[in-house]
């Protein structure tokens, strides 16, 4: 297994970050700030017909779908490894992201939250224990650390990279999602399912993957597993944000197109490899987990403490400096906490059992990090 990124997949990390960010900035002026004649237009674009947060999210998780199936390395402890890796890239970001966090939300806000919940954050695994996020962007993690812990069992069984097990996943995850959202009326089994739609993602995208590098499956494959994944995000979308519009950016078109535009746009950037690959969104990508981590307190900071007007131009000004700013402060967050953090985890993991050998690659590229 090769350890070259791909630039491509970096590209889409920074498209996937930034539309989170877009979104959230619009929220805040659509909910904080006068809009007047703006109102419907920016609130259809961002509430009713597209959610470019989850359109961002879902991205991602196609990116993990295609990139962590393959992070087991070829070592005499592969799962420990592989752990321990995963511990050293999630955790110290996301521990700093938690103390700032709580600082910002306890001068902004006044807020302070309960011992119990603090430190069942501190863990990641909140969500399994019923806990509340500490902020509401974590959800995402939670799903990360199911994918990771259900490819670390089938790497256990064998199961992991067998041609079809991707393939079984998807097709099964729609048949049963789509089912449950058309003729089960509950809204946590809504919920689970919406898990299984988010985890569906990330097995699409190792389809990809399979299809595009080494060639083990093909695109008929990959076309009725999307198709299959699209019919299952559409109607789970229909049924768990359909019915009355409440003008909260969470509707049945918005969401559904969210999930279904991003297979679209990843599939698209994976025919084309790495002439997708843009560098400065690449950079972007790179320091993107810190940019998802910070912005929402770089974004809060900025709207509480600086007046730029309402109209386009504040607007503009707000996103812009938001955008400018979050990238700053996760470019450093990066370079002094998450590279380091992971550098020093790699002291952990135990020798190769053998050479690298390349997997055949898509046009340049070699697999992604």
């Amino acid at each position: 297994m090769m350890h070259k990124r791909l630039a491509f997949i970096d590209t889409l990390r920074g498209i996937a970050v930034l539309s989170v960010v877009v979104q959230h900035v619009f929220e805040v002026i659509v909910e904080k700030h006068p809009t007047g004649a703006y109102y419907w237009p920016i609130h259809d674009l961002f509430g009713y017909y597209m959610n470019f947060g989850r359109f961002g999210v879902v991205l991602f998780f196609f990116v993990s779908g295609f990139v962590i199936p393959f992070s087991f390395p070829d070592s005499a402890t592969p799962v420990r490894d592989f752990t321990i890796s995963r511990f050293f890239r999630l955790y110290p970001a996301y521990w700093t992201s938690l103390v700032v966090g709580l600082v910002a939300m306890y001068f902004l806000d006044s807020k302070v939250y309960p011992l119990g919940q603090v430190v069942a954050n501190l863990t990641m695994f909140q969500t399994f224990v019923n806990v509340p996020n500490l902020l509401v962007f974590y959800w995402t993690l939670a799903i990360e650390l199911l994918f990771y812990v259900g490819c670390t069992i089938l790497f256990a069984m064998g199961l992991l990279n067998r041609r079809f097990t991707a393939v079984s996943i998807v097709v099964a995850a729609a048949l049963v999602g789509t089912a449950a959202a058309l003729f089960v009326e509950n809204r946590t089994v809504s919920s689970v399912m919406e898990v299984g739609l988010n985890l569906s993602a990330m097995f699409l995208g190792k389809i990809i993957r399979d299809t595009v590098i080494g060639g083990k499956l093909r695109w008929s494959h990959v076309t009725i597993c999307t198709l299959m994944y699209a019919i299952f995000a559409i109607t789970l979308s229909d049924r768990r944000f359909g019915g009355v519009y409440h003008e909260n950016f969470f509707y049945s078109y918005s969401i559904g197109s969210a999930y279904v535009c991003a297979a679209l746009v990843f599939i698209g950037f994976a025919v084309f490899g790495e002439r997708m690959a843009w560098r400065p969104m690449a950079f972007v990508g790179v320091i993107s987990y810190s940019v998802y981590l910070m912005s929402p307190f770089v974004m809060g900071f900025i709207d509480r403490l600086v007046r730029f007007g309402d109209g386009p131009l504040g607007w503009s000004i707000f996103l812009a400096l938001t955008l400018a700013l979050s990238i700053l402060v996760s470019w450093m967050t990066f370079a002094f906490i998450e590279k380091p953090s992971i550098s020093f985890g790699q002291r952990f993991r135990s020798a190769r059992r053998r050479p690298v050998v390349p997997e055949p690659a898509l046009s340049i590229q070699g697999a992604a990090e």
